[in-house]
């Protein structure tokens, strides 16, 4: 059970006296997110989220309390709570209660239970905005507290798999209020999604494995914008990367990039390391792993732990031992060894840090910028799933290039003329 002794604000965390730690590294985190920092000075000064109340269901990490303080210092009251299991930083957790001012539920390793409990607690504030990293607030409302949905304004979404669950519910015509899909502004995905996952998934795999990457067979099963990061990544480290796929247009355009392209039944045989990044259940199921090597490496990057069948590797298994942090043996009955990480959670937030802040700077920059655009809708939203509008799209990418120091050029009256007239011809 975490420390609730405090009377400061509603809270459940793992131990308060963890803060000090924690106001270091959100700090640290904070020199490189220049763009959120511009949002947090500008909401210190117009408060465009006076009074409204945001439950945020998001991974605790450094960089999401800087997204915290930013809507804190424009005038949010905010409760927030972990999106999986295993990716609080619970240093993180107490600085937001004890120096921030922010509720917050969220234990690293805490049970089913616990989790849906601070869900609910999160809940208890009756949301006017919510903000989800996988859609279970959303999808808690909607069939738990409903009694709460007639004061919800609208909602952010940040991650692929949130995106489908919403726009499934959307489509089934029972969507209660809109929500704007961050996920799929260019610079979240293209950014986060790519150099974020990219880098942070081949960090949690090394920090629980102390694996060498060169010369392993690394089948990377999706090439979305997250598979298409790995793939890169771990072929910079000298793998030799199998990508699998189901759609025939990114599987034709993993070949082009220079990888090798199989089912899984195959690439199953001769992987060393296997990550899944697909969104979607039972990617690598039992009849590949009847077939792995002995000792292969098995782990998730897609934001459920559905998509390793752990079940039948469990049924499989004669017994299975935990021989590092984050690394249970799974031993067969004909002698193989299978390895899976972080019990097939986020292996980059269950064994490293998750997305370095720079690259997190433009995602949460789209969560500000879009709680701020819901809330100053004139007329409320109709309900249904929408795009980040453009021009935040693009204040982002404009603001993150200056924070760099890099300059681009301006289109010329002449040349604004010429792309928007037909006379002009050969």
């Amino acid at each position: 059970m975490g420390d609730m002794t405090t009377d400061i604000i509603a809270h459940d965390v793992k131990d308060l006296r963890l803060a000090e730690e924690g106001v270091r590294r959100i700090e640290w985190a904070a020199r490189e997110m220049p763009v959120i920092g511009q949002i947090r000075d500008r909401f210190a000064k117009e408060r465009p989220l006076n009074g409204v109340r945001i439950s945020a269901c998001l991974h605790v990490t450094t960089e999401t309390a800087n997204l915290m303080i930013a809507l804190k210092r424009g005038g949010a009251e905010i409760a927030l709570c972990a999106s999986n299991p295993l990716s609080t930083q619970d240093d993180v957790a107490a600085a937001l209660v004890a120096e921030y001012g922010v509720s917050t539920f969220a234990i690293k390793g805490e049970d089913n239970e616990t989790y849906y409990r601070h869900i609910d607690a999160a809940l208890q504030q009756a949301p006017q905005l919510t903000m989800d990293d996988g859609a279970d607030v959303v999808a808690r409302l909607h069939r738990d507290r409903t009694d709460l949905l007639a004061g919800v304004i609208g909602g952010t979404e940040e991650t692929t798999t949130g995106v489908v669950r919403l726009r499934a519910l959307a489509e089934e015509g029972k969507l209660k209020y809109p929500i704007i899909a961050v996920n799929e502004a260019n610079t979240k995905h293209m950014f986060d999604n790519r150099y974020g996952t990219g880098q942070s998934t081949l960090d949690g795999i090394t920090r629980a494995t102390n694996v060498l990457w060169a010369g392993k067979t690394v089948v990377v099963a999706g090439y979305g914008w997250c598979g298409r990061g790995l793939a890169s990544r771990a072929r910079g480290m000298g793998a030799h990367v199998v990508v699998t796929e189901v759609d025939p247009l990114p599987a034709l355009e993993a070949v082009m990039d220079g990888f090798r392209v199989l089912p899984m039944a195959e690439a199953a045989r001769i992987g060393d390391i296997f990550v899944t990044l697909t969104g979607d259940i039972n990617v690598i199921d039992r009849h590949h792993l009847e077939v792995m090597k002995d000792g292969a490496i098995i782990a998730n990057s897609g934001h459920f732990n559905d998509e390793i069948n752990i079940r039948a590797l469990a049924s499989m298994a004669e017994g299975s031992r935990h021989v590092r942090p984050f690394v249970e043996e799974y031993r067969l009955g004909d002698g193989r060894r299978l390895f899976l990480l972080g019990e097939g959670r986020l292996i980059n937030l269950a064994a490293a840090e998750g997305h370095p802040a720079s690259v997190m700077d433009m995602s949460f920059a789209n969560q500000a910028l879009c709680l701020e655009h819901l809330v100053l809708q004139e007329t409320p939203l109709d309900v249904a799933v929408y795009a980040v509008p453009k021009e935040i799209d693009a204040e982002i990418a404009r603001l993150k290039l200056a924070a760099m120091g890099v300059a681009i050029d301006t289109l010329s009256d002449e040349q604004v003329k010429y792309l928007t007239s037909w006379e002009s011809g050969t």
